[in-house]
């Protein structure tokens, strides 16, 4: 098994992990809205510590993926910011590596 595939492997578990809790939370609370997602994420110290560790992963991810993508002119790389936010950055980053790997294949083959 190629290692993009075990990328992809990871971007499925990453969107399906944390959908289940996300899909959980939306059946639970009396009005679901974005904002309120976001206040309960941060109801106590632990939560606000995912936060902000997960503030800084995107931030990196953001910054590795916006000139990686550009220089190996990887296709759709800019779809993979409000995904970020919309479903995961679990989802995401390993989706980015995936992509990554198909355009250094290509450029290997060439």
């Amino acid at each position: 098994m190629k290692l993009k595939h075990l990328y992809l492997a990871l971007s499925v578990l990453g969107i399906c992990y944390t959908w289940y809790y996300n899909i959980q939370w939306f059946q639970t609370v009396e009005n679901p809205t974005f904002l309120g997602f976001m206040q309960d994420a941060q109801v106590n110290f632990a939560g606000k510590s995912f936060g902000a560790d997960l503030t800084v992963v995107v931030l990196t991810f953001f910054v590795f993926m916006i000139p990686e993508s550009i220089k190996l002119k990887i296709r759709f790389w800019w779809i993979l910011i409000p995904l970020t936010f919309l479903i995961a950055i679990a989802f995401t980053f390993p989706l980015f590596l995936y992509m990554r790997a198909n355009a250094l294949e290509k450029l290997e083959k060439t």
